[in-house]
């Protein structure tokens, strides 16, 4: 009876119903259609944060174009709230399509600048982006050389190969690649010389506080040196203090963005607002 009640235990034990589990699950499911009904109305737009020159910093050297998606009351879903729900699905996708597309309509409508835009390595060869790829490059094809294609260490890391064919077919167009989020991985070296992006941003968990971090400083000269090495532009993301952009400047890094100098915001209000540390 005893052997009886215990494999009855086993069978059960796969079917155990973990209360907070099932919450957090039901939870992603309602955000991913909330998510779902904002694309399929193409409820969202971009907002714009200035990269600065890191030696003079009121010269913006490009922007950073961020999707903000609506949610049905028209409010707009906070990124943090659905990343990780969407990552690895369709609407992951639908996200990369919806945001190149914003982006080079805005490049088109905007000729003074250039422009970065977020996609995941999940994107590359789905047929939806390449085909809203091509649709917005035939009305203007001169606008891929303004073009800054940024994609995170983790998902280049996933399909380096894939990754690296797919740049290099589009460099041959005139897009530039940035990395974003350097050195917050732990593989990235190695595929550095096969992938050639063309800027890298230093993931901000190493800018924060590097004035008063020594750790943080010589993570950032060995980074930035790596990059020169691979001819790489160099970008230091979530500067908030005149303290650090001024540790940044004197390592050499090419540009900075961050609080300090502007918030995501409308083109028109985007420009660089230094504020006292």
């Amino acid at each position: 009876m005893q052997t009886q009640q215990a494999a009855a235990d086993v069978t059960n034990f796969g079917s155990y119903s973990d209360p907070l589990s099932d919450a957090v699950n039901a939870r992603d499911k309602a955000v991913v259609a909330n998510i779902r009904r904002a694309l399929d109305r193409e409820d969202a737009f971009l907002l714009f944060q200035p990269v600065v020159e890191g030696r003079r910093t009121g010269k913006v050297a490009f922007y950073e174009g961020l999707i903000r998606i609506l949610d049905d009351t028209g409010r707009v879903i906070p990124a943090n709230d659905f990343i990780s729900a969407v990552e690895d699905k369709i609407e992951g996708r639908m996200i990369d399509c919806l945001a190149i597309k914003l982006g080079i309509e805005t490049l088109i409508q905007r000729p003074d600048i250039r422009l970065s835009i977020n996609m995941s390595a999940r994107s590359i060869g789905y047929k939806p982006w390449l085909d809203a790829f091509e649709t917005a490059l035939e009305v203007d094809p001169s606008v891929a050389d303004r073009l800054i294609l940024e994609i995170t260490e983790s998902s280049a890391m996933a399909a380096p190969e894939v990754t690296s064919d797919f740049m290099e077919r589009l460099q041959a167009r005139g897009v530039s690649f940035a990395l974003d989020d350097f050195g917050a991985g732990y593989t990235s070296f190695r595929y550095l010389k096969d992938f050639f992006f063309d800027i890298v941003k230093f993931d901000r968990d190493f800018i924060k506080g590097i004035d008063r971090d020594p750790d943080n400083r010589a993570c950032i000269a060995a980074l930035h040196s790596v990059a020169r090495h691979f001819d790489m532009f160099t970008v230091a993301e979530g500067v908030e203090t005149i303290e650090e952009a001024t540790v940044l400047a004197e390592l050499g890094v090419d540009c900075l963005q961050g609080y300090l100098y502007g918030a995501p915001a409308f083109l028109g209000e985007a420009g660089p607002k230094r504020r006292r540390a």
